[in-house]
């Protein structure tokens, strides 16, 4: 039990309670006889029992101790602890996140970090999915740095934890061999999925409280290896959250089929639903062929009776409807 320090009882306070409940009434002499201890220690327990609201004395009965129920007392007095412990740690926080704003004003320096080189920059992505908490925001470009999305397991175990996963992907990534496999996996686990064209740089941002952008690729006209910016709260990160947020309102939704959907002919089924995810976001036939591991022909027909169950005759049209009948 907690005393003054920690606990409400001291070990031999404690140890004479429960001898005391065990025998339901002693007097001093009982209680020395059954701990060993001299009577004048055994009469000083009872007494601070007493005074503690954890024993009641019958004086008529020549001092006979009875035990008291444990909950009044120690319940109230864990009760009033624990509210000092979180007010101590609200005001923990607030201290912290003072010492924080304090450290951006004077120390903007340390607010950014430059991490060099493939290994370094893979580690750090995999530390901040590990720690992530919430969510994770990814920009990813094609011709992948550090991490491809091949070996980002750390991925399916933060998304098991319930961490959200928000993805952008450049449309050219997705005609790299193994991608649109990859991706699949990864909507299946709970990934949410976008396209677009291009993007502007290589980002992930997890929790909204730490960035990492690519600011050297280290390849073809630029020298060395890469190296990337690790971005702590600050203006400079709340401008990447909106550069995120603005250019995911405008990406290109790439989603499988939903279960209840499955049996219906009148929508799409799950590869046709990918495969119209990626016509839609501008992903040519014949690298939809190749990363699906189908014919263009096959892709061809698919489209046909994807335009067929819309009522269009052209991919123009079959875009409209898709959104408009939200099949993506």
């Amino acid at each position: 039990m907690i005393d003054s320090a920690g606990l409400l009882l001291e070990p031999d306070e404690e140890r004479a309670y429960r001898v005391l409940v065990r025998l339901a009434a002693a007097r001093v002499e009982d209680l020395a006889e059954q701990t060993g201890l001299p009577a004048e220690e055994a009469h000083r327990l009872l007494k601070v029992l007493s005074d503690k609201g954890l024993a009641v004395a019958d004086t008529a009965r020549d001092e006979l101790f009875r035990p008291l129920p444990p909950e009044p007392v120690l319940g109230a007095e864990l009760l009033r602890r624990q509210e000092a412990l979180e007010a101590a740690r609200r005001a923990l926080a607030a201290l912290g996140e003072e010492f924080r704003a304090s450290r951006r004003r004077r120390q903007a320096d340390q607010l950014v970090e430059i991490v060099v080189g493939a290994r370094a920059l893979r580690e750090r992505l995999r530390h901040l999915q590990n720690s992530a908490r919430s969510e994770t925001m990814w920009f990813c470009r094609a011709n992948q740095v550090a991490l491809p999305s091949s070996e980002n397991t750390e991925e399916f175990d933060a998304l098991d934890r319930g961490v959200r996963y928000r993805v952008i992907y450049e449309r050219e990534l997705l005609q790299e061999p193994g991608m649109l496999e990859n991706l699949a996996e990864g909507i299946r686990r709970g990934e949410q999925a976008r396209t677009l064209p291009t993007l502007p740089v290589r980002l992930m941002i997890a929790d909204r409280s730490v960035a990492i952008c690519l600011l050297v690729v280290g390849s073809g006209k630029d020298i060395g290896e890469p190296s990337a910016a690790v971005i702590e709260s600050s203006q400079l990160l709340d401008a990447l959250v909106a550069l995120f947020e603005s250019y995911w309102e405008r990406a290109v939704p790439v989603r499988l089929e939903s279960g209840e959907e499955r049996c219906d002919t009148r929508t799409p089924d799950e590869s046709e639903r990918f495969l119209l995810s990626l016509l839609v976001a501008g992903v040519p036939d014949k690298s939809i062929a190749s990363q699906m591991g189908i014919s263009r022909r096959t892709v061809q027909r698919r489209i046909d009776r994807l335009m067929a169950l819309a009522g269009v005759d052209t991919r123009t049209a079959l875009a409209f409807q898709a959104a408009r009948r939200g099949w993506l």
